[in-house]
């Protein structure tokens, strides 16, 4: 399941998070609250950057300072999800992308990959699950009996918590289906919520899941409904992104067997420019990384 919107990595205030840890013996809760919501407040330091590499080496100091940071505030809802948004992102971006690159060369390194890139993800689950009990005590065991009900009492101020929540739940299952399958309609639930409180957030971030997840036909999803979302989140990002192409090809047009929609359409999502939104660009970049990779693997996915 491909991660549809744009990373969440906000390290605006890094280094100077990582200076007050490491040179206070003792710091503050209000301080570092205040720390906190500098680096959860936004801004395109990654995701405007047109250097993969450097942001690959930059990530994990982010992380590891939203680790530190919740020592001090682990019920802190905002950098909860600042923290799972930032390694669902760090593991697909990077990770699961480095993956499919050696995929038809070397399955057993891309083996390895994927068992570290499924370990991030539930750690980063494991962050939003925590905000979510934060948000909605008794939430995680509510999800399992009743999903629509459990997110029910959920606000438009959590359809981020919703989104990453669902991303890395559902990442996590796309790898290791035959345990966290039973999950299904819980990550549905959180999809559907968040669409229901504002079905434009992230320009169609939404819509791009839902493609996935209406990709999934055996598990109660419609074809015609992830196209449905398709155009959707196409009309929202004025085909700027390459994102829903990604998500409609490797659902829809592999689950059918039909190899010229998925390199029509995989094709048309090399195509964008990565300047179309500055903001954005690295994300287009990695994730037309992997698109290349993924239309050169083709014959893994199709058969003869």
């Amino acid at each position: 399941m491909p991660i549809i919107a744009k990373p969440l990595w906000r390290a605006a205030a890094c280094a100077v998070a990582l200076a007050c840890l490491t040179g206070c013996s003792l710091i503050s809760k209000r301080a570092t609250r205040m720390v906190a919501d500098g680096l959860t407040a936004g801004g395109t330091t990654f995701t405007g950057d047109d250097d993969p590499e450097l942001v690959r080496g930059a990530v994990p100091f982010a992380l590891k300072t939203y680790e530190s940071l919740l020592e001090t505030l682990p019920d802190y809802v905002p950098l909860l999800t600042a923290t799972c948004s930032g390694f669902t992102s760090y593991a697909y971006g990077f990770l699961a992308t480095d993956a499919e690159l050696i995929r038809s060369t070397d399955r057993a390194r891309a083996k390895v990959l994927d068992q570290r890139t499924l370990r991030m993800y539930l750690r980063a689950h494991g962050y939003c699950q925590r905000a979510l009990e934060e948000r909605f005590k008794g939430v995680t065991q509510r999800l399992l009996r009743n999903p629509e009900g459990a997110v029910a009492k959920a606000e438009e101020k959590d359809v981020e918590l919703l989104y990453w929540s669902a991303s890395s739940w559902g990442l996590a299952m796309a790898l290791e289906p035959d345990t966290l399958a039973i999950d299904f309609p819980a990550v549905r639930a959180l999809v559907e919520r968040g669409l229901e409180l504002d079905p434009t957030w992230e320009q169609g971030a939404l819509h791009e899941l839902m493609i996935t997840l209406d990709s999934q036909e055996l598990l109660g999803g419609s074809a015609d409904e992830a196209r449905r979302h398709f155009n959707r989140a196409i009309e929202l990002q004025h085909a700027q992104k390459p994102g829903p192409y990604l998500a409609l090809a490797m659902g829809v047009s592999v689950a059918n067997q039909d190899r010229p929609e998925f390199e029509r359409l995989l094709t048309t999502a090399l195509t964008i420019d990565p300047d179309a939104v500055p903001e954005e660009r690295l994300v287009t970049i990695l994730l037309q990384r992997r698109i290349d990779a993924l239309l050169k693997q083709a014959d893994l996915l199709f058969l003869k």
